[in-house]
C-alpha cells in the first residue's frame, strides 16, 4: 500500500492483512471463501460477537499494535470491542476548521481523489465506476458530471465517527442493500466493491459548496452504518453518524465548478498514494 501525509512524506507499507487479502482474492479457493464471508449474515454474526463482553479482551493488544493514544479519548474503559471501536475523541483532538470557504474532511481516513468525467465515470485504481451504478440513479448521477469523487477509506486504527462538511440542509437517507467486501484496495482490483457493497447516502445542500452527495459504504464485518438524522438542517462539524466494527468508506461527490481540492491531495492521488487526513481539517476550498 502507498501512503502520504500532509507534510509531504510518502512511504509504502505491506501489512499481514494486506498479504492475506491478496491471496484470498486472487486464488480460486480464496474467492470461494470470499463468496461466503461477504454475505450480510456473516457481518451481522461478527457484529454480535464484537458486542460481547468477551470481545473487550482484544482491546489492549489493538491499542499497542497501532500505537494509539487513549488520553485523546473521552473514556478509556470499554465493555466490548464495538464500544472501543466506536469510541469518541475529545473535542479538542479533532478541531473543526470554521472558515466558511474551506471544505473539511468528514472523517479520519486514507483519502483518494478522482475526477468524474463528462460521462459521469471515474476510475478507482484499475476498476471503472459510474456514478449511476454507485447511487443507482441515472438522473442524480448527471448532477455530478465533471465534479470530484473523494474516497475516504477508514481502517481499524481510524476514528469511526464522521461529521457534516458544511452548514446546510440534508435530504432523507437512501439505503442500497448489498454485500460486504473488504474495502482494502487489493479487493477493489478484483471486484467493483463500491457497486456491490451495502451503502447509504444523502444529499447535502450546503451553504458554500453547492450540493454534495455523502455516502457511507459498509465493508467486511461492518453490519451497521449508524446515521443519526433524517432530512433537516445540519451544521459543519456536527456528528453525522458512526460505523460499527470493521473497515469502511465514505464517498463525497461534488458538483463541477463548486470546490477545488487541495493540490497535494490531487497529486498524491494521481501518483497512486492515499493521503492520511483527519476529521475537520481542510481538504479543499470553495470556487468563487
Amino acid at each position: 500500500m502507498k501512503y502520504a501525509n500532509r507534510e509531504g512524506e510518502r512511504w509504502e507499507e505491506i501489512s499481514g492483512q494486506d498479504a492475506f487479502l491478496e491471496k484470498l482474492y486472487s486464488s480460486v479457493g480464496g474467492r470461494m471463501l470470499v463468496n461466503i464471508l461477504i454475505q450480510p449474515w456473516v457481518s451481522k454474526a461478527g457484529g454480535w460477537l464484537m458486542d460481547t463482553r468477551l470481545s473487550a479482551l482484544a482491546v489492549p493488544s489493538v491499542i499497542r499494535k497501532y500505537h494509539m493514544h487513549p488520553e485523546q479519548w473521552e473514556k478509556n474503559k470499554f465493555h466490548s470491542y464495538n464500544d472501543f471501536f466506536t469510541r469518541r475523541y475529545k473535542e479538542s483532538e479533532r478541531p473543526i476548521n470554521r472558515e466558511t470557504n474551506v471544505l473539511i474532511s468528514p472523517c479520519d481516513a486514507k483519502l483518494s481523489v478522482y475526477t468524474i468525467d463528462g460521462k459521469s465515470r471515474f476510475r478507482i485504481k484499475h476498476t471503472p465506476y459510474t456514478v449511476a451504478r454507485l447511487v443507482e440513479n441515472k438522473r442524480l448521477a448527471e448532477h455530478f458530471r465533471g465534479g470530484e469523487a473523494l474516497v475516504f477509506r477508514l481502517t481499524v486504527d481510524d476514528y469511526h465517527r464522521y461529521c457534516y462538511v458544511d452548514d446546510g440542509a440534508k435530504s432523507s437517507n437512501h439505503k442500497i442493500p448489498g454485500v460486504f467486501h473488504t474495502v482494502n484496495p487489493i479487493a477493489n482490483d478484483v471486484e467493483p466493491i463500491y457497486k456491490e457493497n451495502a451503502r447509504e447516502y444523502c444529499l447535502l445542500h450546503t451553504n458554500h459548496f453547492g450540493t454534495i452527495l455523502m455516502m457511507e459504504v459498509g465493508a467486511l464485518m461492518v453490519g451497521k452504518i449508524q446515521n443519526y438524522h433524517g432530512a433537516g438542517k445540519v451544521c459543519r462539524g456536527q456528528e453525522k453518524g458512526r460505523f460499527a466494527f470493521g473497515g469502511s468508506t465514505i464517498v463525497l461527490l461534488t458538483e463541477a465548478g463548486k470546490v477545488t481540492i487541495d493540490e497535494d491531495l490531487q497529486k498524491n492521488s494521481r501518483d497512486g498514494y492515499e493521503t492520511l487526513v483527519k476529521m475537520g481539517e481542510r481538504i479543499g476550498i470553495a470556487v468563487r
